[in-house]
């Protein structure tokens, strides 16, 4: 059976007192009987601190991304043994951020991923088409490309410390959201792309999350759909009762 899975992406907000702040309350209110596994992702500056809050709970720390290489003249960049070295075991890459505004490319990504595994990291593999590929209907030829030139070197066993989210870009911080529809529809897809490459093992087994404006509203429907394993939350997580509720939507 596949993992349920619910992650915060906090992305650049929350200073030290803020995230310690909200730690606590979802130490307090988050179920700890539900079958998901949860996720939160803060900022690198908060990141040891995190990990040593949360360590007697079943909430997972993970970085919201990595350099590739293993260390060196990269001024400002993280790399995978230091991410390690405070208990990090988990990271997202190639959110649709990293690569519209920070120019981070398919081969980039892919690089960052086997670093990753190297490390024996979980990675949260972000992708998902932009408005004008939905509007001129490359959106599944989009995704397909992504994975295949992110993923698609890997090995069968690789796949245990993958975890993909689908995050249409146009629904992303804009309100908009896919219709639980369109949601199952990219995920059906997305899994059999998977399935043609790596087989039934393979695809039956990773966890396809969908990350666009999720929302409590919207969270119990959206994950209703038989290939939506989870969400990928960005606003919604960073606050309290809304990731909650979206936990509580599994």
């Amino acid at each position: 059976m596949r993992t349920k899975i619910v992650a915060g992406n906090w992305k650049m907000n929350k200073n030290s007192e803020e995230t310690e702040d909200l730690l606590n309350e979802l130490i307090d209110k988050l179920p700890d009987d539900k079958e998901v596994q949860i996720i939160v992702a803060p900022t690198f500056v908060n990141l040891a601190s995190a990990v040593d809050h949360l360590e007697f709970t079943n909430i997972t720390v993970a970085a919201q991304n990595m350099h590739q290489s293993e260390n060196g003249a990269y001024t400002g960049e993280i790399s995978a043994d230091m991410l390690k070295s405070i208990g990090v075991n988990t990271v997202i890459l190639g959110h649709s951020e990293r690569r519209s505004i920070f120019n981070e490319t398919d081969s980039i990504i892919a690089y960052k991923v086997d670093t990753a595994l190297k490390h024996d990291m979980t990675v949260i593999f972000c992708f998902g088409e932009e408005l004008k590929d939905r509007q001129d209907k490359q959106h599944f030829n989009v995704v397909e490309n992504q994975l295949r030139d992110g993923l698609f070197h890997l090995e069968n066993d690789a796949w245990e410390d993958i975890i993909l989210a689908y995050e249409p870009v146009w629904a992303i911080g804009t309100g908009e959201t896919a219709s639980p529809e369109q949601a199952q529809e990219m995920h059906a897809f997305i899994r059999e792309t998977i399935l043609s490459r790596y087989g039934n093992d393979v695809a039956e087994n990773v966890s396809i999350l969908y990350g666009g404006s999720v929302k409590p509203d919207n969270a119990q429907e959206i994950f209703s759909k038989p290939d939506v394993d989870g969400g990928l939350i960005g606003g919604a997580a960073l606050k309290s009762d809304d990731f909650v509720a979206i936990v509580n939507a599994i």
